[in-house]
């Protein structure tokens, strides 16, 4: 490969940021549906944004819930500090050897600018795209940049966490690197579906990409 282009997925790739996710879905969720939310009951709704969780969880509190999980998503996020080991420099490498960057999330355009800039990440990416209320809206969003940095699919590489990323960049016809270096990955659920590469440490991904740029 020669990757002229990389486009990043968020939560658990760049950020242990699932479990913040969920806290807040749960201070949000819980007092209006009157029990306890399995982890497993939000994952499910995962795809579109989290106000397709919240639409999918608490329809008839919709603007409600959605105001409370912000409220909360911002108020934890201090909680969780840190990107993964390793990433900072990553950016900072690939940005040196100006390798285009972009995310493309399925966080709600609310919550993705927080933690950009709670991380201070918003000046490493050039294109940005976001989660939809009703479907997951990946593969869209990664064919407008591709297009958008007159690349061909085969230039640029998705790097993310979930199974439904690996089926994005499928549909998308661009390469996919599985990053399964978070406590929240399912690396077996990942190999099942063969992404092209798959890699369970961040250092280890960088060595590759840098052989590869």
């Amino acid at each position: 490969m020669n990757i002229k282009g990389v486009i990043f997925d968020f939560d658990g790739t760049l950020a242990d940021t699932l479990p913040l996710c969920i806290r807040a879905f749960r201070h949000s969720i819980e007092p209006r549906l009157g029990r306890p939310v399995s982890n497993e009951e939000i994952i499910a709704t995962f795809g579109p944004s989290e106000e397709g969780t919240i639409k999918a969880l608490i329809p008839d509190y919709y603007d409600e819930g959605v105001a409370e999980y912000l409220a909360h998503y911002e108020r934890f996020h201090s909680d969780y500090p840190d990107l993964f080991p390793g990433i900072q420099p990553l950016l900072d490498e690939l940005q040196t050897k100006e390798v285009k960057l972009a995310l493309v999330t399925g966080k709600g355009q609310r919550s993705a600018a927080m933690s950009l800039q709670f991380y201070n990440l918003t000046p490493y990416f050039s294109a940005f795209g976001y989660g939809d209320l009703s479907m997951n809206s990946k593969t869209g969003n990664i064919n407008r940049i591709v297009a958008d940095w007159q690349l061909t699919p085969e230039e640029v590489l998705y790097v993310g966490d979930a199974p439904s990323d690996i089926v994005a960049c499928r549909k998308a016809g661009v390469p996919i690197a599985s990053a399964a270096w978070a406590t929240t990955a399912d690396g077996l659920e990942l190999q099942k579906l063969q992404p092209d590469y798959l890699f369970k440490s961040v250092d280890a991904f960088r060595e590759w990409l840098f052989a590869h740029v």
